[in-house]
């Protein structure tokens, strides 16, 4: 939940250095998650506000796969074509309103996404595309949230085995809806992506994908909240556009079910963990995923000091 109040201890900062720091020791010995787009999200990652003052966040996600099996075009699973990788994506959002629109809230982020993988006998890393874009919402009521948003994924890394080589936007409607007890919230959009051009090789055009990411969560205290979580998405088949040809078995499915905890520490820091797993998929790799957030939420004050 995006809470307007100022931190009002000094020592949150060092627990949220705490905090990423463990978590870059648990993701070295983790693996990356599967594909499906915005899986990383959490409850309350659309409970926004409307009507506030300008402030900021910064989010680490991080997830871990370790997949062993893959799913054949009949949807069953075999034991092959699996990999252990892990992922993480560093977040800075910059939230903010016009007086002249009154309650539709405005952000804008700006996320790195890193990426390690072991498969077949070899391990690499390192940095992967950035993702950029803003968001707006409005609140239909009291209790609810719903707005879109839209980034830009850029073909750019430090290692061109992470590097897409052409552009993607991803853009979804997003929603959230508070009960005194439960909280529901969730998006619903597609992956379109440009053609990929490689000097020597053949010209591909990426099929879009559509994705969803639902969170069902029970405020059981002010400190705990446990949630459930589903998960889909829906890859169309690459294009060879050399051979003006569809490629065999490039489309794609993949349906997660998982259960995690939320523990809101205080109104500016919150730890978010989270187990997922594949009930359903077609030519892709199976989920058997963790998932690890950190949210550290601050004013424009902080830099006024310096």
């Amino acid at each position: 939940m995006l809470c307007l109040r100022r931190v009002r201890s000094p020592g949150v900062l060092l627990l949220g250095a705490v905090g990423a720091a463990l978590f870059w020791l648990l993701s070295s010995s983790l693996v990356a998650a599967s594909d499906i787009t915005f899986a990383v999200i959490g409850p309350h990652e659309y409970d926004l506000p409307v009507d506030f003052k300008p402030f900021n966040v910064f989010v680490q996600y991080g997830d871990g796969n370790a997949a062993g099996s893959s799913y054949n075009g009949k949807g069953s699973r075999r034991p092959e074509g699996g990999s252990h990788t892990w992922s993480g994506l560093s977040k800075y959002v910059h939230f903010w309103t016009f007086d002249s629109i009154p309650h539709v809230g405005f952000a804008y982020e700006v996320i790195q996404t890193e990426s390690y993988r072991l498969a077949n006998g070899t391990n690499y890393g390192g940095l992967g595309p950035t993702i950029t874009g803003p968001a707006v919402w409005f609140k239909p009521n009291q209790h609810s949230t719903f707005g879109i948003q839209t980034f830009m994924q850029t073909p750019s890394a430090t290692r061109r085995d992470l590097n897409p080589q052409y552009w993607s936007n991803l853009s979804s409607f997003m929603f959230d809806y508070e009960w005194k007890h439960f909280s529901f919230d969730g998006d619903l959009g597609a992956v379109v992506a440009s053609t990929k051009h490689v000097r020597g090789e053949h010209s591909y055009h990426p099929g879009t994908a559509f994705h969803s990411n639902l969170r069902f969560s029970w405020k059981a205290s002010r400190m705990w909240e446990p949630f459930f979580s589903m998960d889909w998405q829906n890859n169309a088949g690459w294009r060879d556009n050399t051979l003006g040809r569809y490629v065999a078995d490039s489309s794609s499915r993949e349906v997660t079910l998982g259960v995690g905890l939320m523990w809101k520490i205080n109104p500016k820091l919150d730890i978010t963990t989270r187990y997922a797993h594949s009930v359903d998929g077609r030519y892709i790799s199976e989920t058997n995923a963790y998932y690890f957030k950190l949210v550290y939420r601050f004013d424009g004050a902080l830099f006024s000091r310096y």
